[in-house]
Protein backbone atom coordinates (compact mmCIF):
# COMPACT_ATOMS: atom_id res chain seq x y z
CA UNK A 1 0.00 0.00 0.00
CA UNK A 2 2.77 2.54 0.51
CA UNK A 3 4.42 2.14 -2.38
CA UNK A 4 1.63 2.88 -4.78
CA UNK A 5 0.56 5.71 -2.75
CA UNK A 6 4.19 7.18 -2.24
CA UNK A 7 4.05 7.40 -6.59
CA UNK A 8 1.47 8.90 -6.89
CA UNK A 9 2.32 11.82 -4.21
CA UNK A 10 5.40 12.02 -6.14
CA UNK A 11 3.28 12.58 -9.53
CA UNK A 12 1.50 15.20 -8.16
CA UNK A 13 4.40 16.83 -6.80
CA UNK A 14 6.47 16.64 -10.06
CA UNK A 15 3.27 18.35 -11.54
CA UNK A 16 3.09 20.72 -8.67
CA UNK A 17 6.72 22.12 -9.21
CA UNK A 18 6.92 21.91 -13.12
CA UNK A 19 3.82 24.40 -13.56
CA UNK A 20 5.04 26.63 -9.96
CA UNK A 21 8.61 27.08 -11.82
CA UNK A 22 6.69 28.33 -14.79
CA UNK A 23 4.23 30.69 -12.78
CA UNK A 24 5.31 32.27 -9.72
CA UNK A 25 4.77 35.58 -7.93
CA UNK A 26 6.70 37.11 -5.10
CA UNK A 27 4.16 39.41 -2.44
CA UNK A 28 5.60 42.89 -2.66
CA UNK A 29 3.71 42.60 1.30
CA UNK A 30 5.87 39.51 2.66
CA UNK A 31 7.96 38.93 -0.31
CA UNK A 32 6.99 35.37 -0.16
CA UNK A 33 6.40 33.42 -3.49
CA UNK A 34 3.06 32.63 -5.07
CA UNK A 35 1.55 30.31 -7.32
CA UNK A 36 -0.05 32.24 -9.84
CA UNK A 37 -1.83 30.53 -12.62
CA UNK A 38 -4.49 33.25 -13.07
CA UNK A 39 -4.34 37.28 -14.03
CA UNK A 40 -5.24 39.86 -11.30
CA UNK A 41 -7.87 41.38 -14.06
CA UNK A 42 -9.55 37.55 -14.36
CA UNK A 43 -9.99 37.19 -10.34
CA UNK A 44 -10.84 40.71 -10.25
CA UNK A 45 -13.62 40.83 -12.60
CA UNK A 46 -14.42 37.07 -10.76
CA UNK A 47 -14.68 38.85 -7.77
CA UNK A 48 -17.10 42.01 -9.05
CA UNK A 49 -19.39 39.31 -10.39
CA UNK A 50 -19.48 37.07 -7.03
CA UNK A 51 -20.14 40.02 -5.07
CA UNK A 52 -23.23 41.34 -6.95
CA UNK A 53 -24.75 38.17 -6.85
CA UNK A 54 -24.55 38.29 -3.07
CA UNK A 55 -25.43 41.65 -2.58
CA UNK A 56 -28.39 41.04 -4.57
CA UNK A 57 -29.60 38.39 -2.63
CA UNK A 58 -28.46 39.68 1.10
CA UNK A 59 -30.26 41.89 3.17
CA UNK A 60 -28.44 45.40 3.11
CA UNK A 61 -27.84 47.11 6.31
CA UNK A 62 -30.25 50.44 6.43
CA UNK A 63 -28.22 51.72 9.84
CA UNK A 64 -26.89 55.09 8.08
CA UNK A 65 -24.42 55.06 11.72
CA UNK A 66 -22.60 51.86 10.89
CA UNK A 67 -22.78 52.47 7.33
CA UNK A 68 -20.92 55.37 7.30
CA UNK A 69 -18.30 53.94 9.92
CA UNK A 70 -17.66 50.62 8.03
CA UNK A 71 -16.80 52.52 5.02
CA UNK A 72 -14.55 54.94 6.81
CA UNK A 73 -12.92 52.30 8.70
CA UNK A 74 -12.40 50.62 5.33
CA UNK A 75 -11.30 53.51 3.14
CA UNK A 76 -8.60 54.46 5.66
CA UNK A 77 -7.26 50.92 5.80
CA UNK A 78 -7.57 50.22 1.91
CA UNK A 79 -5.02 53.62 1.76
CA UNK A 80 -2.84 52.39 4.49
CA UNK A 81 -2.48 49.43 2.16
CA UNK A 82 -1.60 51.45 -0.80
CA UNK A 83 -3.10 49.16 -3.16
CA UNK A 84 -5.75 50.85 -5.72
CA UNK A 85 -8.56 48.20 -5.91
CA UNK A 86 -11.94 49.99 -6.53
CA UNK A 87 -13.02 49.45 -3.08
CA UNK A 88 -16.37 48.64 -2.03
CA UNK A 89 -18.02 48.25 1.10
CA UNK A 90 -21.35 47.43 2.34
CA UNK A 91 -22.97 46.35 5.46
CA UNK A 92 -25.03 43.35 5.42
CA UNK A 93 -28.02 42.74 8.14
CA UNK A 94 -27.86 38.94 9.60
CA UNK A 95 -27.44 39.47 12.96
CA UNK A 96 -26.96 35.78 13.42
CA UNK A 97 -23.31 35.65 10.95
CA UNK A 98 -20.00 36.65 12.71
CA UNK A 99 -18.26 36.88 10.12
CA UNK A 100 -16.81 39.13 7.33
CA UNK A 101 -15.28 38.66 3.46
CA UNK A 102 -13.28 39.76 0.69
CA UNK A 103 -13.33 39.14 -2.67
CA UNK A 104 -10.92 39.83 -5.46
CA UNK A 105 -10.54 43.22 -6.42
CA UNK A 106 -11.11 44.76 -2.78
CA UNK A 107 -15.44 43.92 -2.63
CA UNK A 108 -15.69 44.37 1.66
CA UNK A 109 -18.65 43.35 3.16
CA UNK A 110 -19.28 43.07 6.92
CA UNK A 111 -22.36 41.01 8.36
CA UNK A 112 -24.07 42.56 11.54
CA UNK A 113 -23.56 39.50 13.51
CA UNK A 114 -19.91 40.61 13.72
CA UNK A 115 -20.67 44.44 15.34
CA UNK A 116 -21.14 42.88 18.97
CA UNK A 117 -18.53 40.97 18.84
CA UNK A 118 -16.03 43.45 17.75
CA UNK A 119 -17.98 46.12 20.31
CA UNK A 120 -15.54 49.11 19.20
CA UNK A 121 -14.41 50.82 15.98
CA UNK A 122 -10.41 49.57 16.49
CA UNK A 123 -11.48 45.67 16.68
CA UNK A 124 -13.61 46.82 13.70
CA UNK A 125 -10.56 47.73 12.04
CA UNK A 126 -8.67 44.37 13.19
CA UNK A 127 -11.60 42.62 11.21
CA UNK A 128 -11.48 44.82 8.11
CA UNK A 129 -7.80 44.74 8.35
CA UNK A 130 -7.71 41.20 8.04
CA UNK A 131 -10.23 40.80 5.11
CA UNK A 132 -8.60 43.41 2.92
CA UNK A 133 -4.97 41.69 3.71
CA UNK A 134 -6.54 38.67 2.31
CA UNK A 135 -7.15 40.80 -1.21
CA UNK A 136 -4.19 42.39 -1.11
CA UNK A 137 -2.51 38.96 -0.48
CA UNK A 138 -3.93 37.95 -3.44
CA UNK A 139 -5.01 34.59 -1.36
CA UNK A 140 -7.76 33.66 -3.90
CA UNK A 141 -5.53 33.49 -6.77
CA UNK A 142 -3.46 31.27 -4.90
CA UNK A 143 -6.03 29.02 -3.96
CA UNK A 144 -7.53 28.64 -7.12
CA UNK A 145 -3.97 28.18 -8.42
CA UNK A 146 -3.55 25.19 -6.13
CA UNK A 147 -6.76 23.70 -6.84
CA UNK A 148 -5.90 23.77 -10.15
CA UNK A 149 -2.19 21.87 -9.76
CA UNK A 150 -3.86 19.81 -7.22
CA UNK A 151 -6.40 18.82 -10.26
CA UNK A 152 -4.32 17.85 -12.69
CA UNK A 153 -2.27 15.74 -10.28
CA UNK A 154 -5.53 13.81 -9.33
CA UNK A 155 -6.18 13.78 -13.10
CA UNK A 156 -2.56 12.11 -13.48
CA UNK A 157 -2.78 9.83 -10.86
CA UNK A 158 -6.31 8.64 -12.23
CA UNK A 159 -4.46 8.03 -16.15
CA UNK A 160 -1.50 6.52 -14.65
CA UNK A 161 -3.32 3.59 -12.27
CA UNK A 162 -6.69 2.76 -14.06
CA UNK A 163 -5.50 -0.21 -14.53
CA UNK A 164 -4.78 -0.42 -11.14
CA UNK A 165 -7.26 -2.81 -8.55
CA UNK A 166 -5.90 -0.91 -6.14
CA UNK A 167 -6.96 2.73 -8.21
CA UNK A 168 -9.99 3.05 -5.54
CA UNK A 169 -7.94 3.37 -2.34
CA UNK A 170 -5.03 5.46 -4.15
CA UNK A 171 -7.77 8.12 -5.35
CA UNK A 172 -9.02 7.90 -1.67
CA UNK A 173 -5.62 8.27 0.07
CA UNK A 174 -4.95 10.58 -2.50
CA UNK A 175 -7.89 12.87 -1.27
CA UNK A 176 -7.31 12.21 2.44
CA UNK A 177 -3.51 13.48 1.82
CA UNK A 178 -4.40 16.49 -0.28
CA UNK A 179 -6.87 17.73 1.78
CA UNK A 180 -4.99 17.20 5.52
CA UNK A 181 -2.18 17.32 4.37
CA UNK A 182 -2.27 20.54 2.08
CA UNK A 183 -5.26 22.44 1.43
CA UNK A 184 -6.29 22.82 5.12
CA UNK A 185 -2.93 24.05 6.30
CA UNK A 186 -2.32 26.05 3.07
CA UNK A 187 -5.85 27.77 4.54
CA UNK A 188 -4.97 27.87 8.35
CA UNK A 189 -1.46 29.41 6.60
CA UNK A 190 -3.42 32.74 5.16
CA UNK A 191 -5.88 33.46 7.32
CA UNK A 192 -2.30 34.14 10.10
CA UNK A 193 -1.01 35.92 7.00
CA UNK A 194 -3.98 38.29 6.95
CA UNK A 195 -4.20 38.85 10.37
CA UNK A 196 -0.09 39.79 10.82
CA UNK A 197 -0.43 41.85 7.37
CA UNK A 198 -4.31 43.22 8.41
CA UNK A 199 -2.87 44.03 11.81
CA UNK A 200 -0.17 46.31 10.37
CA UNK A 201 -2.90 47.97 7.72
CA UNK A 202 -4.91 48.85 10.95
CA UNK A 203 -2.13 50.56 13.04
CA UNK A 204 -1.31 52.57 10.08
CA UNK A 205 -4.91 53.95 9.29
CA UNK A 206 -4.90 55.15 12.97
CA UNK A 207 -6.40 52.35 14.97
CA UNK A 208 -5.49 50.65 18.10
CA UNK A 209 -3.76 47.30 16.86
CA UNK A 210 -4.05 46.18 20.41
CA UNK A 211 -7.78 45.80 20.02
CA UNK A 212 -7.16 42.86 17.37
CA UNK A 213 -6.01 40.84 20.36
CA UNK A 214 -9.37 41.37 22.21
CA UNK A 215 -11.26 41.02 19.13
CA UNK A 216 -9.64 37.53 18.75
CA UNK A 217 -10.16 36.59 22.91
CA UNK A 218 -13.82 36.96 22.73
CA UNK A 219 -13.72 35.39 19.21
CA UNK A 220 -12.30 31.88 21.51
CA UNK A 221 -15.07 32.59 24.04
CA UNK A 222 -17.86 32.42 22.06
CA UNK A 223 -17.88 28.37 21.77
CA UNK A 224 -20.57 27.15 19.08
CA UNK A 225 -18.95 23.71 18.56
CA UNK A 226 -15.73 24.85 16.62
CA UNK A 227 -13.29 21.80 15.25
CA UNK A 228 -10.29 21.03 16.27
CA UNK A 229 -7.80 23.22 14.32
CA UNK A 230 -6.16 20.13 12.19
CA UNK A 231 -9.63 20.01 10.43
CA UNK A 232 -10.77 23.59 10.06
CA UNK A 233 -9.45 25.82 7.51
CA UNK A 234 -9.14 28.51 10.39
CA UNK A 235 -6.38 28.82 13.41
CA UNK A 236 -7.62 28.55 17.04
CA UNK A 237 -9.01 31.94 17.95
CA UNK A 238 -6.96 31.67 20.59
CA UNK A 239 -3.56 30.84 18.93
CA UNK A 240 -4.45 34.08 16.53
CA UNK A 241 -4.81 36.12 20.11
CA UNK A 242 -1.38 34.79 20.87
CA UNK A 243 0.37 35.17 17.68
CA UNK A 244 -0.76 38.71 17.10
CA UNK A 245 0.79 39.73 20.42
CA UNK A 246 4.19 38.53 19.39
CA UNK A 247 3.88 41.31 16.21
CA UNK A 248 2.30 43.84 18.98
CA UNK A 249 5.59 46.00 19.31
CA UNK A 250 5.83 46.60 15.15
CA UNK A 251 2.54 47.11 15.11
CA UNK A 252 2.03 49.63 18.17
CA UNK A 253 5.15 51.46 16.33
CA UNK A 254 3.47 52.18 12.88
CA UNK A 255 0.26 53.37 15.06
CA UNK A 256 2.15 55.29 16.98
CA UNK A 257 3.50 57.19 13.92
CA UNK A 258 0.45 57.09 12.11
CA UNK A 259 -1.19 60.74 11.40
CA UNK A 260 -4.33 59.40 11.34
CA UNK A 261 -4.91 57.99 14.69
CA UNK A 262 -8.36 58.11 16.05
CA UNK A 263 -9.43 57.09 19.55
CA UNK A 264 -11.46 54.07 20.41
CA UNK A 265 -14.98 54.20 20.36
CA UNK A 266 -17.79 51.79 21.12
CA UNK A 267 -19.97 50.66 18.21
Amino acid sequence: MGKPTNIVYGLVSAAAIAIGVAACVTSPETGRTQLSLVSDSQMNSLGAQAYEETLAKAKISRNTALNNEVTSIGRRIAQASGVDYDWEFTVIDEPQTVNAFCLPGGKVAVYTGIIPVAKNNAALAAVMGHEVAHATLRHSAERMSQQLVMQMGLTVASITFSDSKNRNMIAGLLGIGTQFGVVLPFSRYHESEADRVGLEYMAKAGYDPREAVGLWERMGSMGGGRPPEILSTHPDPARRAKELSKHMPKALAMYQASPMRTPTKNL
